[in-house]
């Protein structure tokens, strides 16, 4: 039987949309791969993370969502395969690079073509039935699949902006030991932040991403009751914008390559670790594998 893989990044939130719908985010290097094997054996899905056993939910709708789209229920099965270097559950991206790493994979086994956005959209649907997100994370899955900077508008589904960042500069994130999964968000509390978020949003449009990205990043911060001490140490040690990245609990820094070691110190301090990163330019791509 057919059987393709995909490979899809990570990325770090410029504006969180979950208290105004609209967001940015920019792709770094991290990734996710997955391999998707049909079966004879229609409707039996069987999911391996090899990272994160427990993790299979998003894996198995998505599955599904496919075969239903393109009337293949009664006709395949497949064996799901993924791993990744993106740490779950920290506000790194791992469901949405997830999810358009197995989207992909599954239509090119599958040999199916729908385009770049149809492919996203199909993700984000997944990503919503499963829960992993609250507003459908467009701008995350959109940084995830095309790489570079994007702003988006998550309740129409539109790209207002696609942007190169500075390749002069680079990210470094912060991650706790904790976790903190989306179901356990209380949102109740971002409408105090509101019309924080709105701002920032703006400024990012405006092309004041960096600005964007730290003002973001306290105002979440504080929503979630997260300390601010993270992005204090990065400012001044020489980063130049530093926030919280999705729901948390960790946090990026943008920093000139020449602080780059400075900040990495001032984070050594901290409970957990830090991870040097590049922004990702690359789109998410798929291939068939030979049996």
């Amino acid at each position: 039987m057919r059987k393709a893989e995909a490979v899809c990044h990570g990325a770090v939130t410029i504006v969180n949309a979950m208290a105004i719908g609209k967001g940015a985010a920019v792709g770094v290097d991290l990734w996710t791969w997955a391999r998707v094997s049909l079966t004879k054996k229609p409707g039996e899905v069987v999911c391996r993370n090899l990272v994160e056993p427990n993790e299979d939910q998003l894996m198995r709708i998505i599955i599904k969502n496919v075969f239903r789209e393109f009337k293949l229920l009664k006709k395949y099965g497949a064996i799901v395969e993924t791993k990744s270097n993106i740490p779950v559950a920290v506000g790194l991206k791992s469901s949405s690079a997830a999810s358009n790493a197995i989207s992909l994979a599954t239509l090119k086994a599958v040999g199916v073509e729908i385009g770049d956005y149809k492919t996203v959209r199909l993700g984000v649907d997944s990503s919503l039935e499963a829960g992993v997100t609250i507003t459908g994370a467009f701008d995350d899955a959109c940084a995830c699949y095309f790489g570079g900077l994007t702003i988006t508008n998550n309740r129409s589904c539109q790209v207002l902006k696609r942007l190169i960042p500075s390749l002069d500069l680079s990210a470094i994130i912060y991650v706790p030991r904790t976790k903190k999964y989306t179901k356990d968000v209380d949102v109740g509390r971002l409408g105090k932040i509101k019309s924080l978020i709105q701002f920032a949003f703006q400024e990012a449009l405006r092309g004041n991403y960096w600005f964007a990205l730290t003002l973001n990043g306290l105002a979440y911060s504080e929503a979630f009751g997260y300390d601010t001490d993270p992005i204090r140490k990065a400012i001044f040690s020489g980063a130049i914008a530093s926030g919280l990245t999705g729901k948390g609990p960790a946090f990026v820094a943008i920093v000139p390559r020449t602080n780059l070691r400075k900040v990495q110190e001032a984070w050594s301090s901290l409970p957990g670790r830090v991870i040097r990163v590049s922004f990702n330019l690359e789109k998410a791509k798929s291939s068939m594998v030979n049996s």
